[in-house]
């Protein structure tokens, strides 16, 4: 079967599922996008890599990916491989000198690794058609760019009316306590805060 490439387009809390998350898989150059339900944890290791934010200390996927680079393992691409259910199904496509194997993941934590390696993500036509939308073209010309987009103020923390009504300095005071709990989610949103009044 051939192998459709898809891109992460937008992230953001899930409108049909509370306590949960969705990540927008698009078809590159197409109009199909791939809508996933995940946690709340995947969805903040999935941001992190997104926001290039570096943690105090490894999480549990970059752990995962300094394991695999300390014993020469490559991660080639993810593979969106089945939906069951509305579960989801992918495995990891890695080398190492001598081998190349596929490793079943869930989705949400294959596209965390992906973020992590740069590489690609591709799915089946039929995976499209089962789980996929169609956006039409007027849709498209106003689609988040292909660079992923968080919604920081609908993932997590202080909405944005609570940032805004908050000194700079209270700002920068706040995003180094939610860095210090590891709270990456809501320190993009404080970031973001910070950075609109830095221009």
């Amino acid at each position: 079967m051939k192998k459709i490439e898809l891109e992460i387009v937008a992230l953001s809390h899930s409108i049909t599922q509370s306590h949960s998350y969705a990540v927008v898989l698009g078809e590159v150059n197409g109009l199909r996008r791939l809508p996933i339900v995940i946690g709340g944890f995947e969805a903040q290791a999935i941001a992190v890599a997104l926001e290039r934010i570096n943690p105090t200390r490894p999480l549990t996927h970059d752990l995962m990916k300094n394991f695999m680079l300390a014993f020469n393992v490559e991660l080639h691409e993810i593979v969106i491989n089945d939906v069951q259910g509305g579960v989801f199904y992918s495995k990891l496509v890695c080398s190492s000198a001598n081998d190349t194997v596929e490793i079943d993941s869930r989705t949400s934590d294959a596209l965390a690794l992906a973020v992590r390696f740069g590489c690609s993500i591709f799915t089946y036509e039929n995976i499209l058609d089962q789980a996929g939308v169609m956006m039409n073209d007027d849709a498209k010309k106003d689609a988040l760019p292909s660079s992923a987009s968080v919604s920081s103020e609908t993932i997590g923390g202080s909405t944005g009316s609570d940032l805004k009504s908050m000194s700079l300095t209270e700002l920068n005071t706040l995003l180094t306590e939610v860095l210090e709990q590891e709270d990456y989610i809501r320190a993009i949103s404080i970031r973001d805060e910070i950075k609109s009044r830095e221009k």
